[in-house]
C-alpha cells in the first residue's frame, strides 16, 4: 500500500479519461476505414459511362466517438436536363445531405439533451460525455435544421390533406382539443430585446386511460406547437388529426380554450366550446382585489348561477368607481365582466352542453378538461422560459417543433429519417472480417486467409506511433 501511495500513480479518474479517449480514437479510425472501403466498393461497381471519376475530396462526420475525417470520390454526371452535375456516390448512399454530417446516435443524443438544457450546457454535456467536441453554435445549427425539416413535413401533411382529405383510418366518435398560447421573450437580429410573442400550442386526445388505480393519463395525445400565423397553425393541427383519424367519423369535437380569437376562429357552431376553468379563476383573481369578492364570484360561477354572477360583478364595479385615475379596480372589474360575457356560451361545462355524447370506448373515461396549462409547462415553459432566455422567431419555432416531436414520441424516428444512411451489408461484412483478422491464428498451415483481403490502406500505420495507434497496429495490422 505504501508503495502505491509513494509512487507516481495516475488517478483512476484520469486513467478512465485516457482509456476513453484512446478507445474513441480507435473507433474513429475503424469508421474511417469502413467508409473509405465502402467508397472503393461503390466506385468499383458504378456505371462508369454515367459516373466519371474526378478524384477524391476530404470531408468529416461528427459521431459520438469524435469527428471522423475521410475521403470519398466525386463523380461527374449529366442530370435530367442535360447539364453537368457532380455527385458523391458515398454521400448519396449514406444519405448524408439531410441535416448535416451528424451520425444518428450523436444527433439523437444532442436532441434529447437540448430539450432540457440550454445550447451552451448541451454542448458542454456532449463534449464531456462523448468523444465529440461540439460548440453551442453547432448544437444550435442542428436544432434549426431539424426543426425546419419537421415544419416541412407538416407542410406536406397539409398538402396531403388538401388533396386527399386525409389518410387517417382510426375511427372515434368524440375528440377532445385544447389550445393555449405561451408568451416568450424575444430578440431581434442584433440580439436586442424585442416585443414578446405568443407561441401557439395545441393538444388533441381521445380521453383518459383508466388503470383502475386512480392514475389516469391522456390517450392518443398529439401535441403541436409553433410560431406560425393562426391559419397555418390550424391547417397543420387539422392535418395531424386527419393523418391519424378518419375525420368523417368524428361526430363531436370538444374544444377547451382561454377565449382567444385565434382559438375559436376555424370552428363551426357544432363544436362544443368550453372556456378554460384555469383561466376563469385566474382572471377573477387578477381583476378582483378583495378576497371576499373573489370568493363570492367563484362561488356563483361554480354553482352555475351565471346571471347572479354577472350582476354581482357589475354591482362591484359600480361600488369601487373612483375619480382617482390611478385606481383601476372598477376598470378591471368591467374587463372581467366583458371577458366572461364574450365567452358566455363556454361557461357551462362541456358535459352539460349536450345530452347526446357517445359512450367512452372500453378502457377510457371522459373527465373535466383543462390539461393544456400542464402541457404548456412540461413541454414548452420549462425549456423556453425563465432566466435570461430570449428567442428569435425562427429559433423559437424550430425548438417548439423539436419539443413537440419529442412529446409525440416521434423524435428518434424523425432523426433517423434525416441522418441514418445505409451501408450495404455484404461489403461491410468483408470489412468487419478484415478488422477481426487479429482473432485468426497467425499460422494454421494454410496461410492467413485475411491477408488477401487486407489490401486497403490502413489508417494511422504511417503516422506517429502513439500508444493508441500501437494498440491499433497490434490488433489489426
Amino acid at each position: 500500500m505504501n508503495t502505491i501511495v509513494n509512487e507516481n500513480v495516475i488517478l483512476f479518474k484520469e486513467l478512465e479519461k485516457k482509456v476513453f479517449s484512446y478507445v474513441c480514437e480507435l473507433g474513429c479510425s475503424m469508421i474511417q476505414f469502413m467508409l473509405e472501403s465502402f467508397n472503393e466498393e461503390l466506385m468499383k461497381n458504378r456505371n462508369k459511362k454515367d459516373l466519371r471519376d474526378k478524384g477524391k475530396r476530404q470531408t468529416s462526420i461528427k459521431t459520438i466517438m469524435g469527428e471522423v475525417a475521410y475521403s470519398r470520390n466525386v463523380c461527374r454526371t449529366i442530370d435530367d436536363e442535360g447539364h453537368k452535375a457532380w455527385i458523391y456516390p458515398l454521400d448519396k448512399a449514406m444519405q448524408m445531405d439531410k441535416i448535416g454530417l451528424f451520425s444518428t446516435n450523436l444527433a439523437e443524443k444532442i436532441a434529447n439533451v437540448v430539450s432540457h438544457n440550454s445550447y451552451k450546457t448541451t454542448s458542454e454535456i456532449i463534449s464531456n460525455t462523448s468523444g465529440q467536441s461540439i460548440s453551442h453554435g453547432g448544437t444550435w445549427g442542428l436544432v434549426q435544421k431539424l426543426g425546419d425539416r419537421i415544419s416541412n413535413e407538416e407542410n406536406c401533411m397539409v398538402k396531403e390533406m388538401d388533396t386527399t382529405d386525409g389518410k387517417g383510418t382510426k375511427e372515434i366518435k368524440l375528440l377532445f382539443e385544447e389550445m393555449d398560447g405561451v408568451w416568450l421573450k424575444m430578440q431581434d437580429k442584433k440580439h436586442k430585446n424585442a416585443p414578446k410573442q405568443e407561441m401557439k400550442v395545441a393538444t388533441t386526445y381521445e380521453g383518459w386511460e383508466n388503470d383502475g388505480k386512480g392514475c389516469n393519463r391522456l390517450s392518443g395525445k398529439i401535441v403541436i406547437a409553433g410560431m406560425e400565423k393562426s391559419d397555418d397553425f390550424h391547417a397543420k393541427r387539422e392535418a395531424r388529426i386527419r393523418r391519424t383519424y378518419n375525420a368523417d367519423e368524428i361526430e363531436i369535437r370538444v374544444l377547451n380554450g382561454d377565449g382567444g380569437s385565434w382559438i375559436k376562429e376555424p370552428y363551426d357552431p357544432d363544436v362544443v366550446y368550453q372556456l378554460d376553468r384555469f383561466h376563469i379563476h385566474q382572471c377573477i383573481r387578477r381583476n378582483i382585489v378583495p378576497k371576499e369578492a373573489q370568493g363570492r364570484i367563484i362561488e356563483l360561477f361554480e354553482e352555475e348561477r351565471y346571471d347572479e354572477m354577472f350582476a354581482y360583478i357589475s354591482q362591484y364595479a359600480d361600488s369601487v368607481e373612483s375619480n382617482d385615475e390611478k385606481d383601476k379596480n372598477s376598470k378591471k372589474a368591467r374587463e372581467l365582466y366583458e371577458y366572461l360575457n364574450n365567452n358566455r356560451a363556454g361557461l357551462t361545462p362541456w358535459q352539460k352542453q349536450r345530452n347526446d355524447y357517445p359512450e367512452a370506448p372500453t378502457g377510457l373515461v371522459y373527465k373535466n378538461m383543462g390539461v393544456q396549462e400542464n402541457q404548456n409547462c412540461t413541454i414548452i415553459t420549462l425549456r423556453m422560459k425563465g432566466g435570461r432566455r430570449r428567442w428569435s422567431t425562427s429559433g423559437a419555432h424550430n425548438m417548439a417543433k423539436l419539443l413537440s416531436c419529442k412529446e409525440n414520441k416521434e423524435l428518434v424516428s424523425t432523426i433517423e429519417r434525416y441522418t441514418d444512411g445505409i451501408i450495404i451489408a455484404e461489403p461491410i461484412y468483408e470489412i468487419l472480417k478484415t478488422l477481426s483478422a487479429a482473432k485468426a491464428p497467425k499460422k494454421d498451415g494454410k496461410g492467413n486467409p485475411y491477408i488477401d483481403i487486407l489490401n486497403h490502406h490502413m489508417p494511422m500505420l504511417d503516422a506517429i506511433q502513439t500508444e493508441s495507434r500501437k494498440v491499433f497496429r497490434r490488433a489489426f495490422a
